[in-house]
């Protein structure tokens, strides 16, 4: 019983050891990497220059982006118990296009401002004010620049026309208009018993779809 106890001690102290201190250490280098030291500064403006990676996207483990490179450039302002940051931040990223599931690059154009209010008080961040207590030496950016880059991307992520995967598209069965007609004019005839529910729901993703293409 004491061998196997042993076994287990030394096998959790492995796994913390060397799985979950490393991760945890990542996590703590990544945020210092994105972070303001303001405490010390005078009440002035400041500016700030950070290069994002891949790193910082594969911390996220980003569903929206498989990896980049941007420039954040953020100037702050910064007053007694307050920080304004503006940013802008330039680059691009590599997301799924939606055409043809290939890789392909986005660019990235964003322009925002960040309050940081500093205070007792603490209050829930929603993208545009954050709270940080007076204790805190630094304010930590990453979160706030990891969603701007998501917020920036379009609705439709897609290669310029012509750039797609000829052989991927070809594996999709793409309907035109006229099939489209057809087939609705061929339920009408049929007192809609011959389409069921679920066909009419793919005709009207379908013609979502064209339309969106044709925009």
């Amino acid at each position: 019983l004491i061998i196997v106890t042993t076994k287990i001690v030394i096998i959790w102290f492995f796994y913390e050891f060397y799985i979950i201190l490393p991760a945890f250490c990542c996590e703590m280098e990544l945020n210092k990497q994105y972070s303001v030291a303001y405490k010390g500064l005078k009440n002035s403006s400041f500016d700030f220059d950070f290069e994002v990676d891949d790193t910082l996207f594969a911390a996220y483990e980003s569903r929206d982006i498989r990896g980049g490179k941007c420039q954040v450039k953020a100037t702050m302002q910064k007053s007694e118990h307050q920080l304004d940051f503006d940013f802008v931040i330039t680059g691009e990223v590599t997301c799924e296009c939606d055409r043809c599931l290939e890789d392909c690059q986005m660019p990235i154009d964003y322009e925002g401002h960040l309050i940081v209010r500093i205070s007792d008080q603490q209050g829930e961040y929603d993208g545009e004010v954050m709270w940080i207590s007076p204790a805190e030496n630094e304010v930590d950016l990453t979160q706030y620049i990891y969603e701007s880059i998501v917020l920036s991307l379009p609705y439709q992520r897609v290669h310029p026309e012509g750039e797609c995967n000829p052989d991927m598209l070809a594996r999709f069965t793409i309907a035109t208009e006229k099939e489209i007609e057809a087939i609705e004019a061929r339920a009408e005839k049929s007192d809609n018993s011959g389409i069921s529910e679920g066909d009419f729901n793919k005709l009207a993703a379908l013609k979502a779809l064209m339309e969106q293409d044709e925009e």
